[in-house]
């Protein structure tokens, strides 16, 4: 099974991501890990992403897809893998297509999940992290037991600075714009499935666990 996760900010794909992994045992392939564990390790593609980000510039199409086709082709799970973050626009899927027909691959589906604007919105705004562990709440609809406290490791609990409203308006705008060309890409080609990411977290996994199934 081969997957691309593609969605909006704020329109729950970590949630969405954890149970499918869960599910059906496939491994979650995050370019941000990829980038993050390459200039961790200081691998030659490694440095030169640090590079290129230092500078304050954006990685290029040719250096993502030889980061992600590197990562790919030492996967090594049984039942396959979901791809999240990539590919990002036409260019990357493209290539994806090539390198997945080259290593007798092919695309399960596309998973897309949407939901309004203004949803959106109040989620991204509503977050909150643990600044100790990572974990993730929301103000609204995952709320901590004890306001600004963790749950699981009584760390604060804090608002990222790209986590207000602003902001977001600003990320999903940039998303739309960026995504919609894909969304139209994987739709002719017959992979993609929507669903309709202003429903309950159970309901939305229900209906891919179903179209997976």
């Amino acid at each position: 099974m081969i997957l691309i996760l593609l969605g909006p900010p704020g329109v729950g794909k970590g949630s969405q991501a954890n149970k499918i992994i869960d599910g059906f045992g496939v491994t979650h392939i995050s370019t941000g890990d990829i980038f993050r564990k390459n200039i961790k390790e200081e691998t030659e593609l490694g440095l030169k992403v640090k590079e290129i980000i230092a500078a304050g510039e954006l990685v290029s199409d040719d250096l993502t897809n030889e980061l992600v086709f590197d990562r790919l082709s030492n996967e090594t799970s049984e039942n396959g893998f979901m791809l999240d973050g990539y590919p990002r626009n036409i260019n990357q899927a493209e290539a994806l297509d090539k390198w997945l027909s080259e290593n007798g691959k092919e695309l399960t589906k596309v998973i897309y999940i949407d939901a309004d604007k203004d949803v959106l919105i109040s989620r991204i705004a509503g977050r909150r992290v643990c600044k100790n562990c990572g974990a993730t709440y929301h103000v609204v609809n995952h709320p901590p037991k004890e306001e600004g406290i963790c749950d699981i490791c009584g760390g604060t609990l804090i608002q990222r600075p790209d986590d207000n409203e602003e902001t977001a308006k600003s990320r999903i705008e940039i998303y739309e714009e960026q995504t919609s060309p894909l969304v139209e890409y994987y739709t002719k080609s017959g992979k993609l499935q929507r669903f309709n990411g202003n429903n309950e977290i159970e309901e939305v996994y229900l209906e891919i666990e179903n179209s997976l199934k």
